[in-house]
């Protein structure tokens, strides 16, 4: 455990990886608690799925879950080495993985940059392995992207909330911009689903900076 420990502000190498549970996913209840929608699916058609890391996943979760336009949420892990690996895992360090939210919206109901909004205002992407009091590279901030558009868009909203942030003071934005096709996602284990719904006086150590992020920043960048 101590040197898991030792691991948490830095990614393993592949060879200090933990091996996981193959293709063993864990069982998942099959309807979101809140939503009334399927976690797995189907969904519907015309729908658009993002990927967003921003420190623990429970409060992160519910900020988009709350979100008008999504058809529903599940959080996971992703990022790293290990395939379908535990939550204690994860902790230890030797996964690689970030807490993950997916989101599968309508794009008709809510936009990509609208998502965008609520993932840069929910937490201080400036920090690094961390979000406040949770320490570690699975708190870590990032963007996985299931479209070039949608990277196109992230990298400018990006940018757009560096100025923001640059001109309050803060320093450079941390969060990594990853295409999902190089980045699987495993979910978590089903306590972890909806988990603030189940447990309304559980752990949520999810903050922003108070910082407005423009919106549309992608259509108008350049």
């Amino acid at each position: 455990m101590l040197y898991a420990q030792a691991h948490r502000n830095r990614l393993p190498t592949p060879e200090e990886a933990l091996p996981g549970r193959g293709a063993s996913p864990f069982e998942l209840p099959g309807t979101h608690t809140v939503l009334g929608t399927p976690l797995l699916g189907p969904h519907p058609a015309g729908s658009a799925v993002a990927d967003f890391a921003l420190g623990c996943f429970w409060g992160a979760e519910r900020r988009f879950y709350r979100t008008p336009g999504v058809w529903t949420t599940l959080v996971g892990y992703q990022g790293g080495i290990t395939p379908h690996p535990t939550y204690e895992e994860v902790c230890g360090g030797l996964t690689g993985h970030a807490e993950t939210v997916r989101v599968v919206f309508d794009p008709a109901a809510v936009s990509y940059e609208d998502l965008l909004k609520v993932f840069w205002e929910a937490h201080d992407p400036t920090q690094g392995n961390r979000q406040g009091n949770d320490v570690g590279t699975q708190y870590r901030s990032a963007i996985v992207t299931h479209s070039d558009d949608h990277a196109e868009r992230a990298r400018a909203s990006l940018a757009a909330y560096q100025r923001v942030l640059a001109a309050s003071g803060y320093g450079p934005i941390t969060t990594e911009i990853r295409p999902a096709a190089d980045h699987p996602f495993y979910p978590a284990e089903g306590y972890h689903q909806q988990y603030l719904d189940k447990n309304p006086a559980g752990y949520c150590g999810l903050g922003g900076t108070g910082l407005t992020c423009p919106v549309g920043v992608a259509r108008y960048a350049g």
